[in-house]
């Protein structure tokens, strides 16, 4: 490819409203443009960036025997309604009425679908095991779509859905998955963590995500320093923490003027956080919900949502919930209420084991002191459960050893679905003895487009991208310094050929600009290798090669280009 037909609008300055590196590179490298908020276009540097992903997919995909197949991105309502997740899935499905006012959705997911074609056709034992994969555009309307590829309303997804006929069948489909997904993530060159997770909206038991460590990622991962356990946060095992036992003090009304803060009320009242409880109230599937834990901890709202069996993801109760289930914003506590069925209490474990703490009065600039939860909670209009997010202060679940936590970019996840959908949708096969049974199925995902910006979240300088070798758009780029001198660019052309001929994937610099210039784009954009020929070296019978990630260059002979270049992408 040459430079000088590369449709590469690179750019001197970030864009304002790229909020994180792999937007702000991606703008500036001419790999992507904003068609709108959570909506983008993949230019070519991009484009063949996204390609090679694929192809190391493709490559995962056909070692452990997954086929290839393409569903359509419309999905009818109906069958979201037979599995029960039309309403279930919330307010980020994008949904619509053709002309004849039938309902449909952009998917953004497959498990009803990949069900609903297979069980018209998979009728018998013996044509299982069975797993098929797609690569396609997926659709969410998320809340806030941000961080350029990392959260967006379109993205590409490879997603598949392995089926069985017993939970052993899909424990080694699930694990083949997770191995092939280990093998995908490496070979993109990513430093990553599989870690236990939440199934979400998509239901089912067994999780794990694989998460791409980085300061940018959205999702925080608790992970002992002396075992293997890694969790997302929301589904990490805190333990129940104990407060000394104290002589039970009378409850007591206190005035706690426009306190609406738990910090605020401690320090009116001089209190440690640890001797307050919060209140965090969710909506969830139309039920109010209030979620009470330490003044010191942090409510997981997953555990919540898991806690009242809740289908629809959390979210803050609005203040017209509030006033309907006769609450007062920043002075609620569990002390003297009910729940009904549209008001639920779910209390943590850990404030059950509080004395004489500092909580809500359920009145405007009030609290309680000597809160003694057993005592002073309706014990019958409460549920107990593990809510909080663990801390670095708990300790692992599985040795007991300390805990750390990073942050994460959420690049895979895999599922054990078992018959979640096959039993809704009615997909079965027969048994040797001719007896229906469910497909017990697993269900994958991959985020292609958030595996490229994860890929720059990690990999960058303050110049630009450094692309892994692998998903790099071109792995060597050859920079004659003066397009203009016949001398250099028939030195460079020959290069730019005898590379090309040994299956390298190579860019020439032909453009006529100045070599800062160049440089300049070389860097931004990340090419692995960097080969310059200028009139200093080629009198030598040499050329510059430079290794984008290190920063090393050093002199080797035209005559040696091609194997100097093969030996270096090789370390990359």
């Amino acid at each position: 490819m040459l430079a000088s037909k590369l449709y590469a609008p690179t750019l001197r300055e970030t864009p304002a409203d790229a909020d994180v590196v792999s937007q702000q590179y991606m703008l500036r490298a001419g790999m992507i443009r904003k068609m709108a908020g959570g909506i983008y276009s993949y230019l070519p540097l991009a484009w063949k960036s996204i390609r090679k992903i694929e192809a190391i997919i493709h490559e995962e995909m056909a070692n452990i025997g997954a086929q290839e197949i393409m569903m359509p991105i419309i999905q009818p309502a109906e069958i979201w309604q037979e599995s029960g997740r039309w309403n279930v899935y919330g307010a980020e499905m994008i949904r619509f009425n053709d002309r004849h006012d039938r309902s449909y959705c952009l998917g953004p997911t497959h498990e009803e679908m990949i069900t609903t074609l297979v069980k018209d056709e998979v009728k018998s034992y013996r044509q299982l095991p069975l797993t098929l994969y797609q690569i396609q555009n997926k659709y969410r309307d998320e809340r806030r779509p941000r961080y350029g590829l990392m959260r967006s309303r379109e993205f590409i997804m490879k997603d598949a859905y392995s089926f069985d006929l017993d939970e052993a069948g899909l424990d080694k489909s699930y694990w083949d998955m997770y191995h092939a997904y280990e093998n995908v993530f490496s070979r993109c060159g990513l430093y990553f963590k599989p870690v236990e997770a939440d199934s979400g909206a998509i239901g089912g038991s067994n999780s794990h995500e694989f998460m791409a460590l980085a300061d940018s990622g959205e999702a925080d991962v608790i992970h002992c320093e002396n075992c293997d356990y890694a969790a997302n946060i929301e589904i990490g095992k805190p333990g129940v923490m104990k407060q000394t036992e104290e002589p039970l003090l009378e409850l007591t009304e206190v005035a706690t003027p426009d306190a609406k803060t738990i910090e605020a009320v401690a320090e009116q009242l001089s209190l440690p956080l640890d001797k307050t409880m919060k209140a965090v109230v969710l909506s969830i599937d139309g039920v109010v919900v209030l979620a009470m834990v330490r003044g010191d901890h942090e409510v997981n709202e997953i555990a919540v949502q898991h806690a009242v069996d809740g289908g629809i993801e959390p979210e803050m109760a609005s203040e017209e919930e509030l006033l309907a289930a006769g609450l007062t914003g920043g002075f609620i506590s569990p002390v003297g209420l009910k729940q009904t069925e549209t008001f639920k209490i779910v209390v943590d474990e850990s404030v059950m084991e509080m004395f004489n703490a500092c909580g809500g009065a359920n009145k405007k600039d009030a609290h309680y002191i000597n809160i003694n939860p057993k005592r002073d909670f309706n014990l019958e209009d409460i549920i107990v459960a593990p809510i909080r997010l663990i801390t670095t202060d708990d300790v692992c679940p599985n040795c007991g050893g300390h805990l750390g936590i990073a942050k994460g970019i959420e690049v895979g996840q895999v599922f054990k679905l078992g018959t979640k959908y096959s039993e809704s949708l009615n997909g079965t096969y027969l048994d040797q003895n001719g007896r229906p049974n469910p497909y017990i199925m697993g269900s994958y995902g991959i985020g292609v487009s958030r595996t490229l910006a994860a890929a720059i979240e990690q990999f960058h300088d303050e110049n630009g991208i450094i692309w892994p070798r692998a998903i790099a758009p071109f792995e060597v780029v050859v920079v004659p310094i003066n397009a203009k001198d016949d001398a250099l660019m028939e030195a460079s052309t020959k290069i730019y050929d005898e590379l090309k001929a040994a299956g390298v994937d190579v860019l020439l610099d032909d453009r006529k600009d100045r070599a800062g210039v160049k440089f300049k784009d070389a860097d931004l954009i990340g090419y692995p290798l960097r080969i310059t020929v200028s009139k200093n070296t080629l009198e030598s019978g040499a050329v510059e090669l430079k290794t984008r990630k290190t920063g090393e260059a050093m002199e080797v002979a035209i005559t040696d280009v091609k194997t100097a270049v093969i030996d270096t992408l090789n370390t990359l």
